[in-house]
């Protein structure tokens, strides 16, 4: 098992959903430095579209949790300013669909300025939101975005697959001097589970063993790692024992963690929710063939979605997206089992 902070593995805990988890991690964030607000579109007043920010208005009042205009380009080019004058604002995406009229602000501005400066400016800069699909919401709104994230040196990218996991990354991005992307997806969010009652962080760049397994190893991460894991019992059924990964942070990508379960298993089948041309899974294969090629008994094999914008209908939907039964396919290709 990676790494963790010595308050990650309390004993005592408590239950809650993602978004509470993660409306607790901005709280305590804002409590303890008054540099850190949030800003997006009814994130004060409604309490955020999917109440991530229950009650932060109240705590911490409007000048540190501010609705904005319908205008992602604009209120991101604001966060980016902010962050660069030394405060640390965090800027909620209704969803990272929307943030693609933003790209600007955040590509060319907020991971570049600290290298074109020399240094002389820090972008401690949180964006984020709900990102991949939920249900029926069509080709425009069920995009999973991070490969075009990933795709730029300079930005930290954080895919949290549980409430533990969320909370500790979000504190830690929130601290970072650095630029991160934090991707949640709209399903989850209502998701149970529990989170160490004292104060925790989780380290950026620190993956997880969500799972010990011998015979395959599963990288995913984000809501495919609840999916990795239905499939990994349905696997062992079959008597296949699968272990599963998850990186928790595309960038920084704990390699290691991913190379050491693939030298013990000796296959491995990469989760990934967006489509296959071009995506994370392209590069965490490519790395893993770099490093590990010789202990692998066969090619690593990828499960994403279906080459097509998302479809609107349910069954086309369902069609499209990863499932388990999909995973445990590739799975059985791995081990050639027919």
């Amino acid at each position: 098992m990676s790494t963790q902070t010595v308050a990650e593995t309390n004993s005592k805990v408590k239950e809650v959903t993602f978004r509470e988890a993660l409306n607790e991690a901005m709280a305590e964030e804002m409590q303890r430095d008054p540099n850190v607000f949030l800003i997006g579109e009814e994130v004060a007043e409604y309490n955020g579209a999917y109440k991530v920010s229950q009650g932060l208005l109240e705590k911490f009042g409007p000048e540190r949790v501010k609705d904005t205009p319908i205008a992602e380009l604009a209120f991101c080019g604001l966060g980016v300013g902010a962050a660069m004058a030394g405060l640390r604002p965090i800027v909620e995406m209704m969803t990272f669909n929307f943030s693609i009229l933003a790209m600007d602000q955040i590509i060319n501005n907020a991971i570049k300025i600290r290298y074109m400066s020399g240094g002389a400016f820090k972008c401690p800069l949180v964006v984020r939101g709900p990102n991949g699909a939920a249900h029926s919401l069509g080709a425009q709104h069920s995009q999973s975005f991070e490969s075009l994230y990933a795709y730029w040196p300079g930005l930290k990218l954080v895919v949290p697959g549980t409430c533990k996991d969320a909370k500790g990354l979000l504190k830690s991005a929130i601290r970072d001097d650095n630029p991160v992307i934090f991707m949640e997806s709209e399903l989850m969010y209502g998701w149970k589970g529990d989170i160490p009652t004292e104060e925790y962080t989780i380290p950026l760049g620190v993956g997880d063993i969500k799972r010990a397994g011998k015979d395959v190893t599963l990288v995913a991460w984000g809501k495919m790692v609840d999916l990795s894991l239905k499939a990994a019992e349905l696997l062992e059924k079959d008597g296949i024992s699968a272990e599963i990964i998850d990186p928790r942070t595309i960038r920084p990508l704990d390699e290691t963690l991913i190379f050491n379960s693939v030298k013990k298993t000796n296959r491995c089948v990469v989760v990934e929710e967006g489509h296959r041309f071009s995506g994370v899974g392209a590069e965490i294969s490519d790395r893993i063939q770099q490093n590990s090629f010789d202990h692998l008994d066969a090619p690593v094999i990828r499960v994403t979605q279906e080459d097509v914008p998302m479809p609107y209908a349910k069954n086309l939907e369902y069609a499209s997206i990863v499932t388990p039964e999909k995973v445990v396919q590739a799975v059985k290709k791995v081990l050639y089992i027919k």
